[in-house]
This record gives structure tokens, sequence and C-alpha cells, in this order.
């Protein structure tokens, strides 16, 4: 089967595609562990070129090692698995390959002269894995059904018809990450699970049992596996601000110098809202939360802007050119910011809506969806 590019999740830092040495390319790594057998072939061999394999860890580059290619331009590689591990085939630096190792043998056929050129892993039960779980999400948007819907959305003469439109657009989305999280329910541990996990193809609030019982099933069945204890980590952070518990404490600085924790807002339901003058999405989403607060300001709702901006005048403009007329605070750290720490932000724009006691009743609400939620919980006042 060809593939496209396919990119691990688990690759947080940016790793060098480096040469390894060896003195004999044909050799297993040593140490206890299972032995794998990595063979293939190469279309375009590169004069003066080398393979290299690397495995990728946490902390960026770990064991690797060169590999012989055969004078009529096959290869095989022996590799000792201590645990599931992902790792990176270098083909004369030109065409990288990442692959996911642990039982079962692969084969890896590369065209070897460019990154786009043709590849194909065979034999990855956890890569195809991945790839089914891609092509079910991603799919949707290709589908009959999606590409009619779009269609009648670019004729649509009413908002009520828009809105009736995206409802059904998303139920697509919807049914198709329903699939993936059952299929990741009924799996086995593996890399491909975490790695889709990790790679945010489902949505970690809306699916959040899904993250939660994979962390208890790879705590019992993988304690020890170094991905796993990374995955498990992840979920125990995210815990602490899932919907139903209590929003952790920001205490920060407004513009005028004052420090105004967001507990004094309680009484209130709050939509705390991290974003930045330079954010773009965030920008363009910055209307639809001042409408929502003009419509609810008056029965009980008010926002607690948090930005991550690093310069005062930044932060300034970005709230007079928005007409962001409610609370804000910054320590103007930019992802350095206490705030963000505490609340685990790697991306923004991100949002929490609290209800009047602190608790979180929800996230990320965008657009309509939070003029919906406003309406369930405050419409009768």
């Amino acid at each position: 089967m060809k593939y496209t590019k396919l990119s691990l999740s688990v690759v947080l830092v940016s790793v060098l595609l480096l040469v390894g040495c060896s003195s004999n390319g044909q050799q297993a790594n040593k140490g206890d562990g299972q032995v794998v057998t990595i063979r293939g072939k190469v279309g375009f061999p590169q004069q003066g070129g080398t393979i290299t394999i690397m495995e990728i860890t946490k902390a960026g580059a770990g064991w690797q090692d060169t590999i012989n290619l055969k004078s009529n331009y096959t290869f095989e590689k022996k590799v000792n698995v201590k645990e599931p591990g992902y790792y990176k085939l270098n083909f004369y630096n030109r065409q990288a390959v990442d692959v996911i190792l642990y039982k079962s043998d692969l084969e890896v056929n590369v065209d070897g002269r460019e990154a786009t050129g043709f590849f194909e892993v065979k034999g990855s039960p956890e890569i195809e894995f991945i790839r089914e779980a891609q092509t079910t999400i991603n799919g949707v948007q290709n589908s009959p059904e999606a590409q009619k819907l779009i269609a009648d959305y670019s004729k649509a003469q009413t908002t009520s018809d828009q809105l009736a439109i995206q409802k059904a657009y998303q139920k697509l989305v919807t049914d198709a990450s329903n699939k993936v999280a059952e299929q990741i329910r009924q799996s086995p541990p593996s890399l491909g699970v975490i790695n889709v996990l990790q790679g945010q193809m489902l949505d970690k609030d809306e699916y959040f049992d899904v993250y939660v019982s994979t962390a208890e099933k790879l705590k019992k069945e993988w304690p020890n596996v170094s991905h796993a204890k990374d995955f498990v980590d992840m979920v125990d952070k995210m815990k602490t601000l899932a919907v139903g518990q209590m929003a952790p404490e920001i205490s920060l600085p407004n513009p005028d110098g004052q420090v105004v924790p967001l507990s004094s807002l309680r009484g209130k339901y709050v939509l705390v809202d991290f974003w930045a003058k330079w954010c773009g999405p965030c920008r363009r989403e910055n209307p639809n939360i001042v409408r929502a607060y003009n419509e609810y300001k008056d029965k009980g709702f008010t926002v607690y802007g948090v930005s991550l901006d690093r310069s005062k005048a930044d932060w300034l403009q970005g709230i007079q050119e928005d007409g962001l007329t409610w609370t804000h605070v910054s320590d103007l750290k930019y992802w350095q910011s206490e705030a963000a720490k505490t609340y685990n932000i790697t991306a923004i724009p991100f949002s929490l809506l609290l209800d009047p006691n602190g608790k979180i009743i929800a996230k990320n609400l965008r657009g309509q969806a939070l003029d919906d939620k406003l309406e369930e919980v405050l419409g009768g006042k």
C-alpha cells in the first residue's frame, strides 16, 4: 500500500537527522529485548550517502545506527527492541520514514531521492491503526454527504438554514469520531492508539473518557513502558481541567497593575479566555465573544481575559481594537505566563466556561456553541 507522509505525534522536539556509526550495520543494538527485522528496497540509491535508523524519544534522538545497502538495492536490519518505540529511517538525508517497532518485522520500500517520494510500510499493525483512524476522520470532508452539505451551505439564504447545515455536517464528523473512539476502546495497548490520542484526532474534552480508559489500561498492562508513562502523565494533567472540576486559581494584574483573582468573579458564569493580540484565530473569535458578552452580561455572565502578550502596548491595543470591555489580566510572559503553566496551555485560543461556583462546565466553546450554552444556562433569566 502506498502511504502519504506520516508524522508521529510523539516527536515533541526538533530532531536532527544525525548519521550514526557502528562497526557493522547489520548488528542489532545490544541489550535485553526482542529482535525485530526491518527489510526493504531503495528504488534510487544516492552515491556517497548513508542510510541510518534512529530511535526518537521524548528527549530527542536516542540509539542510532547505519544500515548497509546490498548490491541489489535491498537492505535488512535487525533491531533489539526493549519496549515499543518510535524510529526514523533516514535515506541519504533526502527522504525520511517514521515507523513504530515492537513485535512485528517490517518491510519498508522507498524511492530514496526526495522527501515526497514514494514509500510504503508493511507489517506494522500500529501504523495501520493510525492510517485507518486518519482515513476515517479525514475522509469526512471528501465524502459525498459532506460535499453536498458544503454545496448547500454556499446556497443557503438564511442563518437558520446555515446552522442546520452546520449541524448536519458536524454529525458526520461526530459519527466518524465515534467510530474511531470505539476502535480505541476495543484495542489493546499500542503506540498506534497512543499516537492517535496524542495527535488529538479525537477532541480531548468530548472524548475524555476514552483518554482516561486508555490511561488506565496502559497503567495496568504497560506499567514500565516510557511512552505509556508519558501518556498517563498527560491524562493526569487533563484531569485537573476536566469538565466538572474546580478551575485552578489565577491571580494576575490587570492593565492598571491591580491583581484580580479569578475567584473574585464567583457568583457569575465566567468565560476564562486565553488569547493574545498576535493570535489571529483569537482575534477572529473575539467578535463572537463580544456579542455573547453584550447579550448576557446583565444576566450573570462575564469574561476573564488572560493575555499571553509580551508587551503592555500590544495587549492594550488588542483590547481597544476589538472592543473587549470585560476583565483583563496578564503577566506579559508569553507562553511562560504563570496562568498558561497552571492551565497547561500549548495553543490559543483556549477557553473554559465556569459556573457561579467556579466549576468547569464547558471548554473551548466557539461561535454559536458559546451562544447555545449561555442560552441553556442563562436564557431564562
